[in-house]
């Protein structure tokens, strides 16, 4: 994937997820943009991190002392080469875990 295309599909990826709390109340979960790092502020304090890594064409994600690096794939969608899991999923159960709250992305 050349760079156009990634950034393309990595601002396309951020804008969906960050989309999919509009009609989630801000107690529950914090969502804040800046220079390309998408932040969700979880009501128990957790923080989610996520971001696009050019040089690396990956979206990697940071929460509960752990981290992700995902990559994109044919369906449109972006896996984690070592666990296997994608990152849509992976925010949802983490939301779930943490907060009770089940969002669909």
């Amino acid at each position: 994937m050349d760079e156009t295309s990634f950034d393309h599909a990595a601002r396309e990826e951020l804008s969906h997820i960050e989309d999919a709390f509009a009609a989630v109340d801000p107690d529950d979960v914090e969502v804040s943009t800046s220079d390309g790092v998408l932040r969700l502020s979880l009501r128990d304090g957790t923080k989610i991190v996520i971001n696009s890594h050019r040089a690396a064409r990956q979206i990697w994600m940071a929460a509960v002392a752990s981290a992700w690096h995902f990559d994109p794939i044919a369906d449109g969608g972006w896996t984690a080469g070592k666990s296997g899991e994608r990152l849509r999923p992976t925010i949802e159960r983490l939301i779930k875990e943490r907060i009770g709250l089940d969002i669909r992305l």
